[in-house]
């Protein structure tokens, strides 16, 4: 199946799945100046791997806030794979008992430096790369961010609208603004993060990144206006997000999905809309038509599946073959056209890569890391999502379901490993 949707550069407009009933209203009503912050608060504790997450009722909340940082009165979760993934698989646990959680939205409360440009009761929501602090989990009442980790929540928007879109974006914009290479200039005037990473101090920075940064794109092979860039595995909050930036900053955007049971809903909700669909139900066949719509052409790729899947792109996206421009009929001048020969591709996977060796392939693994230790990464990006979100420039995910609570979490994500959410965000509502 392959459906072309052509639509470029319109308004993202965001339509849930949910009543209105479930849904917080957007404005707070209570009076944010006469907030006393707690000792103790709620909390949700990992103890162990292969264990579920515990409640715990009287839980400290955290006072030691750096100069940088602000303390967030939670009102909404967003759940991610990672956080049932992660206990089960045994991965991503630093220290026990953890406090988990990635992405939030709830109300500014305190901050350290009046300097920040952040007032109390602001709404805002926070994108929680650290999980070595668990001051950062989600998964409490309140909960520390770094200043230029916060991003401004508009009125408009709703808490748990708010915590479904942060660690998409973040990865979203770090896949195509650091490891490809995309300037979102004329995104409502967005970063160019790959010149921000330029001007970083790298020895400053934890050495698991520096590998990326040392495989940087250069600036030869970076994107222009009508390159493709090519999603395989397009369901995912992550890659919806992927493929709305890619389009706007004027890529074409292919992407590689199960077309019946995401297709036609997914891409219906938003206005942004891929230039090209593909069934992954063959994945030969869906190689073939990459190859067919992108040869002689800058190709770029994402892959948020894992290692069989990136192999699928990779063979889809490299070639060797020169395509000449085909002389007229019955025409003996010497054809002087140029001869579009393969560019180097790149691929992010998102998941485990495959371990392959080629002299016209680059691999990418993101460096979300530099999100939270890099106050020009994150000040970029927080910024720029606040006008995305102000302007409604780009769609949130839809929300597939909404939990009553902390302690709603154990069965949330139940639902999340019976593949019961799909195409979607589950959210907690505090």
């Amino acid at each position: 199946m392959i459906t072309w949707w052509l639509n470029r550069g319109q308004k993202a407009v965001n339509l849930l799945s949910r009543s209105k009933s479930q849904i917080t209203p957007a404005v707070p009503t209570k009076d944010e100046d006469d907030y006393i912050v707690p000792t103790t608060q709620k909390a949700v504790l990992l103890y162990g791997a292969h264990q579920p997450y515990q409640l715990v009722e009287d839980y400290p909340v955290p006072t030691d806030l750096q100069s940088d940082e602000v303390l967030i009165e939670n009102r909404a979760v967003g759940l991610n794979p990672i956080d049932w993934r992660g206990p089960d698989f045994g991965f991503g646990i630093p220290d026990l008992p953890q406090v988990a959680g990635r992405e939030l939205s709830g109300l500014l409360v305190r901050k350290a430096d009046d300097r920040s440009g952040w007032a109390k009761g602001d709404r805002v929501i926070a994108i929680s790369t650290d999980y070595r602090d668990s001051r950062k989990g989600a998964y409490q009442d309140h909960v520390v961010a770094k200043s230029y980790n916060i991003v401004r929540l508009p009125d408009h928007v709703s808490f748990e609208q708010g915590s479904t879109i942060g660690v998409a974006f973040v990865t979203a914009a770090v896949a195509l603004g650091i490891c490809l290479g995309v300037d979102f200039a004329v995104v409502d005037n967005g970063p160019d993060v790959w010149q921000v990473v330029e001007g970083l101090n790298v020895d400053s920075l934890p050495k698991d990144v520096h590998k990326e940064i040392a495989q940087q794109i250069p600036t030869q092979d970076r994107p222009e206006a009508g390159d493709w860039f090519v999603i395989w595995g397009g369901s995912s909050t992550s890659a919806i997000l992927s493929a709305q930036l890619a389009k706007l900053a004027g890529l074409r955007v292919a992407v590689v999905l199960d077309a019946a049971k995401h297709g036609s809903r997914l891409y219906k909700e938003h206005s942004i809309k891929p230039d090209l669909v593909i069934d992954s139900h063959d994945p030969q066949r869906a190689i073939e038509i990459i190859r067919s719509c992108t040869r002689g052409r800058k190709r770029f790729g994402l892959d948020t599946i894992g290692k069989e899947t990136t192999t699928f792109l990779i063979d889809a996206l490299c070639d060797t073959a020169i395509i000449p421009e085909p002389q007229r009929p019955n025409d003996s001048t010497p054809d002087t056209s140029e001869i579009l020969r393969p560019r180097h591709v790149h691929i992010v996977a998102l998941c485990s890569a495959p371990k392959i060796q080629r002299t016209d392939l680059t691999l990418h693994t993101i460096p979300i890391k530099l999100f939270h230790v890099s106050p020009e990464v994150g000040k970029a990006l927080t910024t720029w999502l606040g006008r995305l979100l102000q302007n409604n420039t780009i769609a949130y995910p839809t929300i597939a379901g909404v939990g009553d609570g902390l302690p709603s979490i154990n069965a949330s994500l139940d639902k999340m490993r019976r593949g019961e959410i799909s195409g979607g965000k589950m959210v907690i509502k505090l």
